[in-house]
């Protein structure tokens, strides 16, 4: 049999006692597909096994574990020579899983770990936010993102994604706009800001579909800002719906700059970066992604 190349699986810690799993990976080792497992502890895990897969000319890194682990992935292959950058695989284990379900990833775990390994290849955006930080998903401002940040753990565990909403209807005594500027292409806009979203993909928080048109290989970012006061009925208007909402200003750009005079924080696939300005454009084809032959975020 023809030898095959090292798959490296990067599982994040709160993903080891998965049986199905551990089941997927010994079945594909009897089909003598090679398969490593590293197991993330603390933040700089993920960057390093990656180094690893580079050593041992992996064809595939496997990011087993929800946005966050994906984006950490993201970042690392983004900063490598592309030359040595091995192909992103994707293991849906998240909470929310954000990215994977609107790319129409299995979350079966055999499933998911098959079109990881065989699946095509296809080269995708990312999002690079003041020239070093990237993101796969999207990036969201305002309210959404401090219920995202704050949403108890135990609450994610139980209820997985829509712990995100049901604890911004317990948080709606908090709600306060941000003010800011964001220009770009033929854009302008200036005022306050219950919720941003700049998405490469579609959606966050836990399924709301903040850019329901959003590709991942167009070369493009399609920005949300949620301006209306009636910021229940916009949310559930985007966990329901695909039609772009009347309360949300929206645009397609290859760039755009958010400036505020007070600091605003920004979730990168969930991952926080505050400041008062952010220079967001696109990295076009800047990694290849195993995703599935009809998934919806191909242009």
């Amino acid at each position: 049999m023809e030898q095959q190349a090292l798959t490296l699986v990067i599982l994040n810690g709160k993903g080891v006692d998965n049986d199905a799993l551990r089941e997927a990976i010994y079945a594909l080792r009897a089909e003598g597909y090679p398969i490593a497992v590293r197991v993330t502890w603390e933040a700089g895990d993920g960057e390093r096994y990656l180094q690893e897969a580079v050593r041992l000319n992996a064809a595939t890194v496997v990011a087993g574990g929800g946005d966050g682990t994906i984006n950490e992935l993201a970042n690392a292959l983004a900063h490598l020579p592309a030359a040595s950058r091995p192909v992103l695989g994707i293991l849906p284990l998240g909470t929310a899983n954000d990215f994977a379900s609107s790319a129409g990833i299995p979350e079966e775990p055999e499933a998911a770990l098959r079109l990881a390994i065989f699946g095509k290849a296809v080269n995708i955006d990312l999002a690079r936010v003041n020239g070093e930080r990237y993101f796969i998903n999207m990036a969201t401002g305002g309210f959404g993102t401090r219920i995202t940040t704050e949403t108890p753990e135990k609450l994610k565990s139980a209820l997985g994604g829509v712990s995100y909403f049901i604890h911004g209807l317990m948080r709606m005594d908090t709600l306060k706009a941000d003010s800011c500027a964001i220009a770009g292409p033929d854009f302008d806009w200036r005022g306050d800001a219950l919720a941003i979203g700049v998405g490469n993909g579609r959606q966050a928080g836990g399924g709301q579909r903040l850019c329901p048109r959003a590709l991942i290989n167009d070369g493009l970012l399609d920005l949300s800002i949620v301006t209306s006061q009636e910021l229940l009925s916009t949310l559930l208007h985007s966990l329901t719906s695909d039609e772009q909402n009347p309360n949300i200003i929206a645009a397609t750009l290859p760039w755009l700059k958010i400036t505020s005079p007070n600091e605003m924080t920004f979730n990168l696939d969930g991952e926080p970066l505050s400041g008062t300005e952010f220079y967001i454009e696109v990295a076009p084809g800047a990694l290849a992604c195993r995703l599935p032959p009809l998934c919806p975020l191909l242009a």
